[in-house]
């Protein structure tokens, strides 16, 4: 299965048409997007000012400890989030996958919303077996 798909078209809603209306199947699907570097600089920043807040509660927390304590706990979940986010430079996010298979190859493959192939599989028997949508699109659609 190719790597990308549809990369060709402007991102966004085109692009989301282009892989729906080619897809044999649109699955909700989780998986583990990738992080950009934009957004890993942006969750470092977003780290140090909340490991920050943390550190002058901590100082308050001393003095008062159930009175912060509230106050203290969601900052101690995103710092967490932000952790694990970081570590794995990945999120865990749920959209519309694009399911294409692959009769040849006798492969399946999940599509992203950007083109990007996240799972491929091997193909179920009745999955192979050929469908109207699949011969039009292997015609009309195929690249030469």
């Amino acid at each position: 299965m190719k790597r990308e798909l549809g990369k060709d078209i402007q991102h966004g809603e085109a692009r989301r048409q282009f892989l729906a209306d080619n897809a044999d199947a649109v699955e909700k699907k989780e998986y583990m997007r990738q992080y950009t570097q934009e957004e890993l600089l942006k969750l470092k920043e977003s780290l140090s000012e909340t490991c920050i807040s943390i550190n002058d509660i901590e100082e308050e927390l001393k003095e008062v400890k159930k009175e912060y304590k509230d106050r203290l706990e969601p900052l101690l979940n995103k710092k967490k989030e932000a952790l694990e986010g970081l570590k794995k430079k990945a999120e865990l996010v749920e959209e519309d996958c694009y399911k294409f298979i692959d009769e040849d190859a006798k492969e399946v493959g999940y599509y992203n919303q950007n083109g990007d192939l996240i799972e491929s599989r091997p193909a179920y028997s009745e999955e192979i077996q050929k469908t109207i949508f699949q011969v039009l699109r292997k015609n009309g659609t195929e690249d030469k």
